[in-house]
């Protein structure tokens, strides 16, 4: 199932509005037919209309974000329900303030313990107090890992425990954001670990600690996880991200591991992108998750 979120409000450059219907026409739902799945695009959510306010001058559009969160919120929450694998196509990464708060919902629904997978280059780890570029897309994982200080937020359904939370190729950390993480004891593996240990290792255990403990798993891949070399189209670049065959391999080992139950396709910014390099780098990296091989992947120039 595709859901797309044409969010923007919680960056700090225009665009990400495009994204959604970027990945549809770099061919995701064919993509995804090719491999056998059966696809259903829902369309667009559209956000709530709520009026919020906040004593931190530097944030913008705060109603709106929480607006969409509100409607991204119910709409994980039925997709989930409905379907073994939604597809979330942003939009900005506030997307998951809703779409991650839906999935945990359901699962707790389900007694079981949601699990997140963050694939970012920065951990979005801010409060509503700490942030202070007042870009709303850094706070998504603070939110749903319960901590304080979130009142303008809608009310969060279910909380995904911080020890439960996986973030891989982080290079780009706020003071805030890392006191804040080691408070909360989240399994940071940042690409200086990734350059010494690899990325399969780090990933293999957090798969391990999902199957044993029969959680639901959501992924949330942001643009910016990848190397802007290869992946242009992002407002937040920060060289020395992950490589074309690091980030295949951890969606071929995410495929492998049959755990992955929602996805959320976040921060790509077609007004940035080259021919739709990026926009289709994001659909492949969703193909291997999905099935494909490296023996099916057609040979292809960027």
């Amino acid at each position: 199932m595709l859901i797309g979120a044409p969010v923007q409000s919680g960056a700090g450059r225009p665009g990400c509005i495009m994204g959604p219907d970027a990945y549809r026409t770099a061919g995701l739902a064919e993509m995804l037919g090719s491999l056998g799945h059966q696809v259903e695009d829902r369309g667009n959510v559209a956000p709530r209309q709520v009026q919020v306010t906040h004593g931190n001058a530097a944030i913008h559009h705060l109603s709106e974000t929480a607006g969409w969160a509100a409607a991204l919120t119910q709409a994980a929450y039925d997709a989930a329900a409905q379907s073994d694998m939604p597809i979330f196509l942003g939009g900005d990464h506030s997307l998951s303030i809703g779409t991650v708060a839906g999935v945990a919902k359901h699962a707790a629904d389900q007694s079981q313990p949601q699990f997140v997978l963050w694939l970012d280059a920065h951990p979005d780890f801010h409060t509503l107090e700490s942030t202070t570029s007042g870009n709303l897309h850094g706070t998504p994982a603070a939110y749903f890992t319960g901590q304080a200080g979130f009142e303008a937020y809608p009310d969060l359904p279910a909380t995904v425990a911080p020890e439960n939370l996986c973030m891989l190729g982080i290079r780009s950390v706020d003071p805030a954001e890392n006191a804040a993480l080691n408070d909360a004891g989240v399994d940071v593996h940042d690409m200086r670990a990734i350059d010494e240990h690899g990325i399969a290792t780090p990933l293999r255990a957090f798969l391990e600690r999902v199957r044993d403990a029969n959680g639901r798993l959501h992924v949330s891949l942001d643009v910016d996880f990848l190397d802007p070399a290869i992946a242009p189209a992002v407002g937040t670049t920060v060289p020395g991200g992950a490589t074309f065959r690091e980030a295949h391999l951890v969606m071929e080992m995410l495929c492998d591991s049959d755990l992955v139950t929602s996805l959320d396709l976040v921060e790509l910014n077609p007004f940035l992108d080259v021919r739709g390099q990026t926009a289709r780098l994001m659909v492949d990296l969703t193909a291997s998750l999905m099935g494909r091989k490296v023996l099916d992947r057609p040979t292809r120039s960027f």
